[in-house]
């Protein structure tokens, strides 16, 4: 395995209601990669943040409900001197060990946003759902023939350095999050690579993917954030 330099980095898990799922994912997190893990808790009305903090994590608390509102909160509670954030969906179907994947192109100067694919990658099955792979081919050849640039998914496991971040802006509180993060990032010309990243089955049941109607409303909302961008 590659060396990297210690505690340069910060995780990011927004949460919400994942107390089944949130101390197999913790456990699983290389701390030696880390200087700073941040559970952002999106209102859960469960034990997640106490097993958070309890697992050596610092949570912090968004009420407003939305991945992207998640995010930003656990953003503006990490050290200014940060050099790169890595992103992880609390629900254990991220491999935490594969950060290192992500991570190390920052290090060495070769990217500034490295997205974990599961399409280059290996998703286990029943991983991702029929809708949620349809959606990803949507969105990507959307953003192909929009903005010029290839990307194979949209998944949420992702490293960026923190100065190349900020300079995106984001703003999007909710179901846009990852994709504007993904658009801005060509429109900014950051040098952005994808890697194969592993995928499990989520322990639980998704808010998004395993509702109907909230699958609508995300993937009706990443549509319209892709073609929004455009006139940006």
């Amino acid at each position: 395995m590659t060396r990297l330099p210690q505690a340069r980095a910060a995780l990011v898990i927004p949460a919400l209601d994942e107390e089944d799922a949130i101390g197999v994912t913790l456990g699983r997190v290389p701390r030696e990669l880390y200087r700073q893990i941040v559970v952002a808790d999106n209102g859960s009305r469960d034990r997640t943040a106490e097993i958070a903090r309890a697992a050596g994590a610092t949570v912090v608390f968004e009420p407003e409900r939305g991945y992207g509102a998640a995010c930003l909160r656990a953003l503006a509670a990490l050290p200014e001197d940060t050099e790169a954030v890595v992103f992880m969906d609390a629900d254990a179907s991220d491999a935490p060990e594969e950060a290192v994947r992500l991570l190390e192109p920052i290090y060495t100067g070769r990217a500034d946003l490295v997205l974990g694919s599961r399409e280059l990658g290996r998703a286990e099955r029943g991983a991702l759902l029929p809708h949620q792979r349809f959606g990803n081919w949507l969105a990507t050849r959307l953003i192909r023939w929009l903005y010029g640039h290839a990307y194979t998914d949209l998944g949420p496991f992702r490293a960026i350095s923190l100065p190349a971040l900020r300079r995106l802006g984001l703003r999007d509180r909710n179901y846009g999050w990852t994709i504007e993060m993904q658009i801005r990032a060509i429109q900014h010309g950051l040098r952005i690579l994808e890697v194969p990243v592993s995928y499990r089955p989520r322990i639980g049941v998704s808010k998004v993917s395993g509702n109907l109607r909230a699958s609508i409303r995300a993937g009706l909302k990443i549509l319209w954030t892709v073609f929004r961008l455009s006139l940006a």
